[in-house]
């Protein structure tokens, strides 16, 4: 795993507009997390849509293509599954949105990891205990899956490739591996709500570890851009 010791501050030029975005996604996810315990109220959902969604709209503004499409694209449906998971009777849907925001941040890690491939003792360690977890994961809760066993279990291989692309990509920003981590924290703590046991303080800590990790991404892939270029 990368140890530089950037952290998913704002990254230069980022813009009087963009600055703005960030500061909204930044106070619509600390109301969202505040009322957690007053959740659903009216507009609810929206709030919590507009917590990831500026991030999408600085994606799209302020990167080259074709990674604005994808940077913007998978915090986009990410916003998506975050709509829909708030929505009664649609997990599936929020599952799917969630599903295709991953394989977009996967090919978005391909695209721009670091060449040749040398990985590190460390990286190696770190793929090892993803695939061990993963797996172990899959295997705990499988037996009370039912009818969404093959959805999840896609699931998990999904956000294990996402993580997995994140290491492999050699980023100098640190926060894109530990965002894709909390990211899959979040997940199996949903997973675990849902179909195992249910896990004290879940909804706030599903929301810490889940927009840490967005911001980790996003942030963190901006300023990796910025240092290119």
């Amino acid at each position: 795993m990368n140890t530089a010791t950037h952290t998913p501050s704002r990254p230069s030029g980022l813009g009087e507009i963009s600055q703005k975005l960030l500061l909204l996604s930044l106070a619509c996810s600390a109301l969202y997390f505040v009322t957690k315990s007053w959740q659903p109220f009216a507009g609810s959902v929206v709030l919590k849509g507009l917590c990831i969604a500026p991030l999408a709209v600085i994606a799209f503004r302020l990167l080259p293509p074709p990674n604005h499409l994808l940077l913007g694209g998978a915090l986009a449906f990410s916003t998506l599954g975050d709509i829909f998971l708030d929505l009664q009777g649609m997990f599936v849907q929020g599952l799917g949105a969630f599903l295709i925001a991953h394989l977009i941040y996967v090919v978005l890690f391909v695209r721009n990891r670091q060449r040749p491939l040398r990985l590190s003792a460390n990286q190696q360690i770190s793929l090892a205990a993803l695939l061990f977890f993963s797996l172990a994961q899959t295997m705990w809760l499988w037996p009370g899956l039912g009818q969404l066993a093959v959805p999840v279990a896609c699931y998990i291989g999904a956000i294990t490739l996402m993580v997995a692309a994140a290491i492999l990509g050699r980023f100098r920003q640190s926060w894109i591996v530990w965002g894709a981590l909390l990211f899959l924290i979040s997940d199996s703590l949903i997973g675990i709500n849902k179909f195992k046991t249910p896990v004290p303080g879940r909804d706030y800590l599903v929301w810490a570890t889940y927009y840490l990790g967005q911001c980790g991404l996003a942030l963190g892939f901006l300023r990796e851009q910025v240092e290119q270029d």
